[in-house]
């Protein structure tokens, strides 16, 4: 599983008993699967459909440094499934797993769009592969 995104736990992210909200922390997991799934699809219009049982292992509090890591597990025909674990940067220890994501590719109105992708692809091969 790829880290991608790191957040700081800060003041305005805790709940009362002073550990990381979840549903801050749902928010930036959906924020990052969103931004994940555009980037594989190469299309802006993706939504979330699903997210499976969450699964809150240990708590963060202020001044932690989590980092959230998704792979892709499948690809549909106007879909993307993904996992997700989200840890403590410094310790590893898990706070979260996410075990299905399903991200769907839309057209311009709004309909699930075909997109013909199967395999994860990189910016970096893809700029590589338009310069030759």
């Amino acid at each position: 599983m790829k880290f991608h995104t790191r957040k700081w736990v800060k003041p305005e992210d805790l709940n009362p008993n002073k550990t990381l909200f979840g549903g801050k922390l749902l928010a930036w997991i959906d924020e990052e699967a969103a931004l994940y799934s555009i980037v594989q699809l190469e299309n802006s219009h993706v939504v979330t459909k699903f997210m499976s049982e969450i699964n809150f292992m240990s708590s963060a509090v202020q001044g932690d440094i989590i980092e959230i890591g998704l792979e892709v597990i499948n690809f549909g025909t106007t879909s993307l499934v993904l996992k997700c674990e989200v840890r403590n940067k410094m310790t590893h220890e898990t706070i979260i797993t996410v075990d299905k994501i399903t991200m769907v590719n839309l057209d311009e109105n709004g309909k699930p769009k075909p997109h013909g992708k199967t395999t994860v692809e990189y910016v970096a091969d893809r700029l590589a592969n338009k310069k030759n």
